[in-house]
């Protein structure tokens, strides 16, 4: 079932959508070669825990951690570890902040360092992927349409869309109904309707979209090896359009 919020309630989730994007934020600066990813989840969880907030993440079905950091061939679900960063990594955080009762949910890839033309084309494309779905995120459309606009986009660029991981519903639960796939056809699937808030989430591989998972249970990872990126935000949807609940500003350049 799908719960539909007020604006009120949209406005308690706008305010851990702020507060997370001002953890990216904090984020970038950090993300250099040399750190280590243990590090930056603890400075998330302090971050969080200092302003009245928790990472939902930490606890949830067993995750030990406040972050998944995803590396290269990580597709999500990474585990914060002690192995520095090198140069020419790609990295991808993906949290969920909860402020009171309220959620908000976003995952970015980032640059370590210099990286190749070949990550920087796939961040490119994945991010340009997210912003293609949301724009097809209005009253009347289908959730459909948000799937197809993401695969026609990637891999109309060569690239390949992840199918086992989608978007979701979000509220006082982390996952809720509907479900948003990032993949499939146009009017299809449930009609989107105002004051549905649910994320977009497409993960994006350079070769083919088949994965696997580590033996911790969590990470996945491209079965052929090659580099995987996501970018995620929370939406609100409004008679005016959709709503970015977790924008960060000048990074969505």
């Amino acid at each position: 079932m799908v719960i539909i919020k007020t604006p009120q309630q949209i406005e308690k989730m706008h305010q851990a959508g702020r507060l997370l994007a001002s953890v990216h934020k904090e984020l970038k600066k950090r993300i250099v070669p040399g750190v280590c990813t243990l590090d930056l989840d603890k400075f998330v969880e302090e971050y969080l825990l200092e302003r009245g907030a928790y990472p939902e993440q930490k606890g949830y079905e067993g995750f030990p951690y406040s972050i998944c950091a995803s590396v290269n061939d990580e597709i999500c679900h990474g585990f914060p570890r002690k192995d520095p960063l090198k140069e020419g990594d790609i990295l991808t955080v993906d949290m969920v902040v909860r402020i009171g009762d309220w959620l908000a949910d976003s995952a970015w890839s980032y640059q370590v360092g210099q990286v190749s033309k070949e990550a920087e084309d796939l961040l490119d494309v994945t991010k340009a992927c997210l912003y293609e779905g949301i724009k097809k995120a209005q009253i009347g459309n289908r959730l459909g349409d948000i799937g197809h606009a993401i695969q026609s986009y990637a891999e109309s660029r060569g690239y390949s869309v992840v199918r086992e991981f989608v978007g979701h519903g979000i509220g006082q639960e982390m996952h809720e109904d509907p479900q948003v796939l990032h993949f499939g056809k146009e009017g299809r699937g449930l009609r989107i309707q105002e004051g549905m808030v649910f994320t977009i989430e497409p993960m994006i591989n350079i070769g083919g979209h088949e994965l696997s998972v580590d033996e911790n249970g969590w990470t996945a990872r491209t079965k052929d090896g090659s580099l995987s990126a996501q970018y995620e935000h929370t939406l609100a949807i409004t008679k005016d359009g959709p709503i970015i609940l977790t924008d960060q500003g000048d990074q969505d350049e």
